[in-house]
């Protein structure tokens, strides 16, 4: 069976040249995988040759065709997926941690509140406990009892 898509010499000359410059692992599976697909072998030869599954493989030759060779070779992993920089998360937090310090509770729906406000859309109580921790802030709750109070029969017996 004929290779769907059809690659030119050039193509193959930049894909061998960027694959050895890199010094990405994962990058370069991705790469020879392209690599070897532009020279011929099938997707299912090539899944067995890279360990990619063969649709996998018939995905990057897409991804390659629509966005070019940087939308392989590059890592996407390390991006920041937050909603605003840490000094701007800091600011937010600025007036809770004020009350804090003196002692009063802050509930995470407030923070939550204010965090959504500056955002402008919904935030999950577990991003609001990433900032915090982020921020070095921990959570610390009252305690239902004090630890050494006496038992209720003590308490009975000193009253009579």
């Amino acid at each position: 069976m004929a290779s769907r898509y059809q690659f030119s010499e050039e193509e193959i000359k930049e894909i061998e040249r960027v694959r050895r410059g890199n010094k990405d692992k994962r990058a370069e599976a991705r790469l020879k995988a392209l690599e070897l697909r532009a020279k011929g072998a099938s997707s299912k030869d090539v899944a067995e040759a890279t360990g990619f599954c063969s649709a996998y493989v018939s995905q990057l030759v897409a991804k390659y065709r629509r966005n070019g060779l940087e939308a392989i070779s590059g890592n996407h992993d390390g991006e920041n997926h937050r909603n605003m920089s840490v000094e701007e998360e800091a600011a937010i937090l600025a007036p809770f941690k004020a009350r804090a310090e003196k002692g009063e509770l802050v509930e995470i729906s407030e923070i939550a509140r204010a965090y959504q406000s500056a955002v402008d859309h919904p935030v999950s109580n577990g991003q609001i406990y990433f900032v915090l921790h982020r921020h070095g802030w921990r959570k610390v709750m009252p305690r239902s009892r004090h630890p050494q109070k006496a038992s209720e029969e003590e308490i009975a017996a000193s009253k009579k």
